[in-house]
Order: C-alpha cells, then sequence, then structure tokens
C-alpha cells in the first residue's frame, strides 16, 4: 500500500468512525430525552423532527378493533386518563371496525384534543389515498390527523409505488390543507425496503417498524434501519414488540421472557413509542405500570437478553412476519396480485 493509499484508507476510518460514534450519540440522546411520567401521566420522547412530545407507549388500533366495542371505549378513556395519549391505527384495520370504535371513544368528552392520532393510508395512487384519507376522517370523527403513514410497505415496488401512482402527492396536498400534520411510513417485512423509502426524495417525520429482542438477529430493522432515521431525524416507531405469532407473544410464550423485559429491551433502544396491543383493562394497566417504572438497560443487560435468544433468532423461525406473507394484510396482497389464502 502506498501513502496516499495509506492516508485514503486512514481517512475513511475515521469518517466511519465519526459517522458511528455521530449515530452512538443520537441514540443515546432519544433515551435519555424521556421525560419524568409526573407531568404528563407516563414518560414522553421527542418524535423526530416534528419535535412534538408522545408517550414512550402507543396504544395498538388494531388489537383495540378486536374487543367488546363498550369494552374497547372503557379502555382507551381510561388510557387517557393515566396519559396514554399516543394512539395508532390504519385504514384497514377490521374493515374500518378499529377506526370507527375509536372515533367513539375520541367523540366523548372533547377526547380527541387529548390524543396525537395517527392513522395509515392503505394505497399508493392519488385518488385511492384521498378516499383512504376521507374514510378515516369520517370514521374518528376528525377533521385532521396528528400523523399519516404510509402502511405495509412490505413489497419491492411499494415505495416506488407511493411516489410514481400519487400517493405522497395526496399526503402532501393533506397535509397543505391542514387534514394532516406529519407524514410516515411503516411495513414489516426487509430493512432494505424501510431504507428505498427513507432514500426516497421526502423527507421523512417517522418511520414505524419491527422492533424486538429476536429483531437483533434476522433482517435487523434495530441495525440497519434505525441508524438511518436517527441520522435523518426520522421518528422510529416501534411495534411488534413481543414478536408476534402467538396470543402471548413468541417471546412470552416459547422462550420465558416476561413482556417487562421484552418492551424495556425496546424503550432501551432509540425508538420515541412502541406500539402496545391492548385487550383488557389488565393489559392496560401492566403497560401504564411499565411505562410509568422504566428505566433503561444498560448494554450488559441489553446483551445479556440478546445473548439469551441468539440461537432462535438467527433464522428467523418466530419473525414470519419478516419472510412470509402470514401476516401481510389482505387488501396489500390483493393490491399486489397475490393470493387471499
Amino acid at each position: 500500500m502506498n501513502e496516499l493509499e495509506r492516508k485514503s484508507s486512514r481517512r475513511q476510518f475515521v469518517q466511519g468512525a465519526g459517522a458511528a460514534m455521530s449515530v452512538a450519540a443520537l441514540a443515546k440522546q432519544v433515551v435519555a430525552q424521556t421525560s419524568s411520567a409526573s407531568a404528563t401521566g407516563l414518560p414522553t420522547r421527542v418524535l423526530g423532527r416534528t419535535g412534538q412530545r408522545v408517550c414512550i407507549v402507543c396504544l395498538g388500533g388494531w388489537h383495540i378493533g378486536a374487543i367488546d366495542k363498550d369494552e374497547a371505549v372503557r379502555i382507551m378513556h381510561a388510557a387517557i386518563d393515566e396519559g396514554l395519549t399516543f394512539f395508532d391505527n390504519a385504514w384497514d384495520y377490521h374493515d374500518g371496525g378499529s377506526e370507527e370504535i375509536m372515533g367513539k371513544a375520541l367523540a366523548q368528552g372533547g377526547r380527541r384534543k387529548q390524543v396525537f392520532l395517527m392513522t395509515k393510508n392503505c394505497e399508493r395512487d392519488y385518488a385511492g389515498s384521498m378516499k383512504n384519507l376521507d374514510d378515516s376522517l369520517r370514521r374518528m370523527k376528525t377533521d385532521y390527523l396528528d400523523l399519516w403513514q404510509f402502511h405495509e410497505n412490505n413489497y419491492d415496488n411499494d415505495p416506488d409505488w407511493v411516489f410514481e401512482k400519487g400517493g405522497m402527492k395526496a399526503a402532501l396536498e393533506a397535509q397543505k390543507a391542514g387534514k394532516v400534520r406529519y407524514i410516515g411510513f411503516t411495513g414489516h417485512k426487509d430493512p432494505r425496503i424501510h431504507l428505498k423509502m427513507l432514500a426516497k426524495p421526502h423527507a421523512w417525520d417517522t418511520a414505524q417498524m419491527p422492533i424486538n429482542l429476536l429483531d437483533a438477529h434476522f433482517r435487523s430493522f434495530q441495525k440497519e434501519v434505525v441508524p438511518v432515521c436517527l441520522r435523518k431525524n426520522v421518528g422510529v416507531i416501534g411495534m411488534k414488540g413481543l414478536a408476534g405469532g402467538h396470543p402471548q407473544g413468541r417471546l412470552i410464550a416459547e422462550m420465558g421472557l416476561t413482556a417487562t423485559e421484552a418492551y424495556r429491551y425496546c424503550l432501551s433502544l432509540p425508538v420515541t413509542s412502541q406500539v402496545v396491543g391492548i385487550t383488557s383493562m389488565e393489559q392496560l394497566k401492566e403497560d401504564i405500570a411499565l411505562a410509568r417504572n422504566f428505566k433503561p438497560m444498560t448494554a450488559a443487560e441489553m446483551n445479556a437478553l440478546r445473548d439469551r435468544v441468539k440461537e432462535p433468532g438467527l433464522d428467523g423461525r418466530h419473525e414470519l412476519f419478516k419472510s412470509t406473507q402470514t401476516f401481510d394484510g389482505p387488501h396489500h396482497r390483493k393490491q399486489h396480485g397475490f393470493a387471499l389464502a
């Protein structure tokens, strides 16, 4: 190696180390900015470039639409009273049923104003996106969304479709009209699809992705996507914290972890908020306690937990939402011409 090559190699090493240190510093900053629960009921973090503070756990829209409607309303009202005021939803959850029941809950007692409300657009084209938006606003009895995300970017051509077919044009028009405050995207399949979306010519406000212990070992969003989000100041929203695939979650049912261990790991990563599925008042109380008592894990604790699930995590057998279509929504399967069964 000549002198010029040595200097170039050293410069690349220094630049790489500097970038790594920068990401590490940004990651620490996200966790360190966690507020006390005293003022807001639950701890909060800043949601990327939006500057908005949201609670560190987010009430999942799919689960709340899967239970008795009256109980769902009671749970949502109790959640708001306790400071859990970040609500997740999507246009296609239970054929619109999740949005309708959430709208019913938020319309009572002026609760809409207390909630940072997010739902998801399932279309890629302009006309379909506008219809999704109108449907969601009507169902949830509101005239604006705090966050609107392009749902299930699970197929390689989804990022291109969002821009080429007019979905992004619709989102920007909706934002300009005051119907949408912030714009993001979601997906649970492959980090490279998220990276393709992040490379598009738009300053995304948020990105939602699988964040759990097993993810550290297979098609890892926390290793590949989160650092890019941090550099771009994109708010990270985690989901599938228990790894899915079982009513209790794979991490609990098959690996002996507790929900508290699993979610505490997620929240020790630089995510703004972790979506949690709540189907009972008991689960709500557990998640409220988990958030209020949250203390970041040490690096040693996180490494120990990652090592504990490394062997079953390496081949993706427990994260089938990444490697199969089993967990892809029927609307999106049909959208891409795949069979529904």
